[in-house]
């Protein structure tokens, strides 16, 4: 049975604004009440906000570019919570402390809204797109800052803090997407895991800047595996 549209008034000139935000609150509550984005229609948006479909489409061009501003204003949220990791901006906590808050940070605001994740990361991208401008603004230059100061401070090889920031960035997006969509694996403790794997990757570029180009693999595992015995003997 179809839910008739919810009657509503002629907004008044210089309502345009509204009416989005309250299509996107909409767009956003049916996302998260179902949990898939098929369920999610141009019409139901629009019975739950009152107005007809013709009115959707006169902010949206379709669902597709809908979802994509739902999804960036979902993660313009972020931004918030990788500033407000405990030691950022703090001298006396070491940056690679930092960075690996950032990327729990980014870990748990993934699982809080898993659907909204899948939507946003987990599809077909476009170049330029919301969600990507959203994402690089917010979750990706908190990391490449991190890499800078890193660098900067001598504890990261002197390498282009993009593409570290960038290999940060996936170790993040994979616990996060294998998490979501494979929730039956056995993680254990998610929590231990993704901080398991954080550690691995940011500590693990500290131990790059004592590795030259000639070393083969064998060397590398000797040289960590004879630091780790002469910490452990100590």
């Amino acid at each position: 049975m179809s839910v008739p549209p919810l009657r509503r008034r002629r907004a008044a000139r210089g309502a345009g604004e509204h009416l989005r935000e309250e299509i996107l609150d909409a767009a956003t509550g049916l996302l998260l009440e179902t949990g898939d984005a098929k369920a999610v229609s141009i019409r139901s948006v629009a019975q739950r906000v009152g107005v007809t479909p013709p009115s959707i489409y006169l902010h949206f061009a379709d669902k597709q570019a809908l979802l994509d501003a739902v999804c960036s204003r979902y993660f313009e949220k972020l931004d918030e919570q990788m500033q407000a990791v405990d030691g950022a901006g703090r001298p006396d906590v070491p940056m690679v402390e930092v960075l690996r808050a950032q990327g729990m940070a980014y870990v748990r605001f993934a699982l809080a809204n898993p659907e909204l994740y899948r939507i946003a990361t987990m599809g077909h991208g476009h170049p330029g797109g919301e969600v990507d401008v959203a994402l690089t603004s917010s979750a990706f230059l908190h990391i490449r800052a991190s890499m800078e100061a890193m660098i900067a401070d001598g504890f990261y090889p002197p390498a282009d803090p993009t593409v570290l920031a960038l290999e940060m960035w996936a170790a993040v997006h994979g616990v996060a997407a294998l998490v979501i969509s494979r929730p039956y694996l056995p993680w254990g403790d998610v929590e231990e895991f993704a901080d398991r794997v954080l550690r691995s990757v940011s500590l693990g570029l500290v131990a790059t800047t004592g590795i030259t180009p000639t070393d083969s693999a064998a060397d590398m595992v000797n040289w960590l595996k004879e630091a780790a015995d002469e910490r452990r003997s100590r």
